[in-house]
């Protein structure tokens, strides 16, 4: 998402777009049965997308009885409250999303800016293991007129290795995701940055939707490979952004945007890629929220009906 879009703001947008109608995907019944039987992808929502003041228990309770095997903390929350939804839930804790890599990039001209981005990275991994994670998830920095490619390259590689020996330390590790940052704009780059950390503790959490606007999913998925660690789920649609600009486009519902379902799952079984998809999309009520789960159900091939 573009940087002037704010994650938390972007998932508690009106669902007014929620479409009451099926879902206008391009392959058959007939082939998503087939890849339904082969496939199996654990879903999960991001925590900003479950609205309402309810305790972080209940939350948790109503996303494992609507369908979601897990949840990615993309805000700060106590740890005893995140121990006892689990334990109470059953509901994975996945991961987390760093809490300030768009307010502290990794990229900043100012060295003491680029420490304290350093800081709440690690403080995302420790969280990450206290919750029984398996990933952070971190936009690498951003690119803007006072902030070169050249220096974002090169700064945001330099941060990210510091956090390397604490990364391997927890078994934590840091999943780059594609973003609107003006940064890594092709996956040949973003696979070859992601390569010459040359660890284990580096991946890709690859965004299906944001590369609609300038590119097509499933050749991303091919180039990235066994790079790709974990999936953000999410749609986009041209014809809604080139009448109303680039963010709307992500206004578009599940299964009724530009993305190629069929051929992103096609990629994604090419590279043998199995584990979590995470929506990314406007969140709401429990209603709302179980819509989603049967969208993702859909266009992820795990339920054709």
């Amino acid at each position: 998402m573009p940087e002037s879009i704010d994650r938390r703001d972007f998932l508690k947008t009106s669902c007014a777009v929620a479409a009451a109608g099926g879902l206008a995907l391009s392959a058959s019944s007939t082939g998503f049965a087939a890849l339904a039987a082969e496939r199996r992808y654990q879903k999960a929502v991001k925590l900003s997308m479950v609205g309402g003041n309810a305790p972080l228990v209940e939350k948790f309770k109503m996303l494992k009885e609507i369908g979601y095997d897990g949840i990615d903390i993309d805000q700060r929350v106590e740890h005893a409250d995140v121990k006892r939804a689990k334990e109470e839930s059953g509901l994975v804790v996945h991961g987390v999303v760093d809490y300030d890599h768009w307010k502290l990039p990794l990229t900043h001209a100012d060295p003491a800016v680029r420490a304290q981005g350093l800081e709440v990275l690690k403080t995302s991994l420790r969280d990450a293991k206290a919750y029984g994670g398996t990933t952070v998830l971190l936009v690498v920095g951003i690119v803007n007129k006072d902030i070169s490619y050249a220096d974002a390259y090169q700064r945001s590689q330099a941060e990210i290795r510091k956090a390397l020996p604490l990364a391997e330390e927890l078994g934590i590790k840091i999943a780059f995701e594609n973003v609107w940052n003006m940064f890594l704009l092709s996956p040949l780059e973003m696979a070859r940055y992601i390569d010459e950390f040359q660890s284990p503790w580096v991946g890709a959490y690859f965004d299906i939707g944001n590369v609609v606007n300038y590119g097509w999913p499933e050749q991303w998925i091919r180039i990235l490979g066994k790079r790709i660690l974990k999936l953000d789920v999410k749609e986009y649609s041209r014809k809604i952004r080139d009448k109303e600009g680039p963010g709307a486009g992500f206004r578009a519902e599940l299964g009724e945007g530009d993305v190629d379902w069929p051929a992103v799952l096609a990629a994604l079984d090419e590279i043998g890629y199995r584990g979590w998809g995470t929506a990314e999309v406007a969140g709401g009520d429990r209603e709302r929220l179980a819509e989603v789960s049967r969208r993702m159900d859909r266009v992820l091939g795990l339920n054709p009906a």
